[in-house]
């Protein structure tokens, strides 16, 4: 059996680009660079027949170590929770007041990018407080 080695996150959304720029500000990550040929990425969108043109965006991790994005034009608009979200551990160690502080400086800056805050779920003795979002399409994720 063949262990995984790589993966990449799937968006399904209705502006590609857009939402992979409000991804890259949140995670610290990068437009890779256009294909060999091309100077850039409009131009690759240019070079494509107009149905496909703006369809996809992917951006990557500058470190290499988490996955790539890849962010895909869909025709539906989003209508229900999503099945799988991420998780962005902005509080990893930190408890109580301190982890507060961190989520909520952290939740502050992502709603100054376009995000949406849904609610704040404290510490219950068995799991810390986490902040629930959603990003500028309204897919949901978490500060933890």
């Amino acid at each position: 059996m063949v262990s995984v080695k790589q993966f990449q996150v799937t968006f399904d959304c209705a502006e590609p680009e857009r939402v992979a720029r409000f991804w890259c500000e949140v995670l610290g990550y990068v437009v890779p660079p256009p294909p060999e040929g091309f100077a850039t990425w409009d131009d690759v969108d240019r070079s494509l027949p107009p149905e496909r043109q703006g369809a996809a965006f992917v951006c990557i991790d500058p470190s290499g170590v988490g996955p790539r994005l890849f962010f895909q034009r869909v025709p539906e608009s989003k209508a229900v929770k999503n099945r799988l979200h991420l998780d962005v551990r902005v509080g990893t160690g930190l408890v109580g007041e301190e982890r507060l502080a961190a989520l909520e400086a952290e939740c502050a800056r992502l709603v100054a990018l376009g995000a949406v805050r849904v609610r704040l779920l404290l510490a219950d003795g068995n799991e810390e407080s986490c902040i629930v979002m959603q990003d500028i399409e309204g897919n949901e994720f978490c500060l933890d």
